[in-house]
């Protein structure tokens, strides 16, 4: 068997990618997110043309032989194509064995503790309490995570005293009992992130994520060393030499690879196992209602050192209005703060043919 045609449809904010082989066996994937036109270029030129005529069983060396022969575009751009590739073929074996990624991991699909990701920084701290309680009652979310800071702010608040403000009211809004994370989206100096730590610290925050530029691992470092509570990263990061020197130098202590930054789901596996052999959990960054995080709870349904839930973002067609009508059903369903892990074969759910009708469309082909 081989990979005969790869397509991919596509608008500015994500794309679809569907493999088909000689057999017409057929899987569907995702580019990552953002700037996702741009991705689908890069995936017909840079992706497709190693891809064409390889078995789609057998693909993993794959991945590292486009990197090598792309030795020259290290970054994100051609990871974020790459994931399109690797999670089409996923789906194509989860559908040939008529069994879902989870089960193709060696695990169970079921329901799986989430926590309730805001993507705000333009909301008051009493309205960001006002609609976590309200979730908390009316969904079950045991767990919440929101933002401090501004994103890569060089020190600067989203607007002057925000985050002192914000940490003491959701904390203590929620009450005992519940999860409470932060993400400061690489906003900090290490000694202000150490000083707001001790802040989120006396108010039981247990997750301090991105509290430096996420470049800049030896300032993380920093924070981690001097904080009681877990300082979190790793979203951005796609060399798999970097997760090697961040996760050896005890950067962090919970790893959050993203499986469509990484470069899809055998990638990020790379990553999680390296940090179960250090001793260090996983908890995946995915940020929207995309094909990311169907494809992170397949993921930490099967890992021996999955983190303790699943980033579910809480923002609507609202906040994000590209998230509309990409699938059929509602897969992203929260019953007593759980997602389900979809039952069908491979990723277990369906795009939506409307969507896909109005799309950019692109084909590469075996000759």
């Amino acid at each position: 068997m081989k990979i005969t045609k790869l397509e991919t449809f596509c608008t500015q904010a994500v794309g679809f990618v569907r493999a088909t082989a000689d057999t017409g066996a057929e899987g569907w994937g995702q580019v990552s997110t953002y700037h996702s036109d741009i991705t689908c270029q890069i995936f017909h030129r840079q992706v497709a043309p190693y891809a064409l005529g390889i078995d789609p069983l057998d693909f993993d060396d794959l991945l590292d032989l486009i990197t090598e022969r792309e030795h020259k575009f290290p970054g994100s751009y051609l990871r974020r194509a790459m994931a399109g590739l690797d999670t089409a073929l996923w789906d194509l074996r989860g559908k040939l064995e008529d069994k879902p990624v989870v089960a193709l991991l060696g695990a169970e699909a079921r329901p799986i503790r989430a926590y309730a990701s805001s993507m705000k920084r333009d909301i008051t701290p009493e309205q960001e309490a006002e609609r976590f309680v309200r979730l908390r009652d009316e969904k079950g979310f045991d767990a919440f995570k929101w933002r401090v800071g501004a994103e890569v702010g060089r020190d600067q608040d989203e607007w002057p005293g925000r985050s002192e403000a914000v940490v003491p009211t959701v904390a203590r809004a929620l009450g005992d009992g519940i999860a409470k994370l932060v993400d400061g989206n690489s906003c900090y100096s290490p000694a202000k992130a150490i000083a707001l730590g001790h802040l989120l610290e006396d108010e039981g925050v247990s997750h301090f994520e991105e509290p430096c530029p996420y470049w800049e691992l030896e300032q993380t470092k920093q924070v981690t060393d001097a904080l009681s509570i877990d300082v979190t990263g790793g979203e951005q990061d796609c060399d798999l030499a970097t997760w090697r020197h961040m996760i050896d130098m005890r950067a962090v202590n919970i790893t959050q690879p993203d499986v469509m930054y990484m470069g899809g789901l055998n990638r990020t596996l790379r990553v999680a196992k390296m940090a179960e052999e250090a001793g260090l959990p996983c908890t995946p960054h995915c940020a929207n209602l995309s094909l990311v995080t169907i494809c992170t709870m397949h993921l930490l349904g099967a890992i021996p050192n999955a983190g303790k839930y699943l980033e579910f973002s809480i923002e609507g067609e609202d906040y994000y209005p590209w998230q509309k009508g990409l699938f059929l059903g509602d897969p992203f369903a929260i019953v007593d703060g759980k997602a389900q892990i979809p039952e069908g074969p491979g990723w277990g759910v369906e795009i939506n043919p409307a969507w896909l009708e109005a799309s950019e469309y692109q084909v590469s082909e075996l000759d």
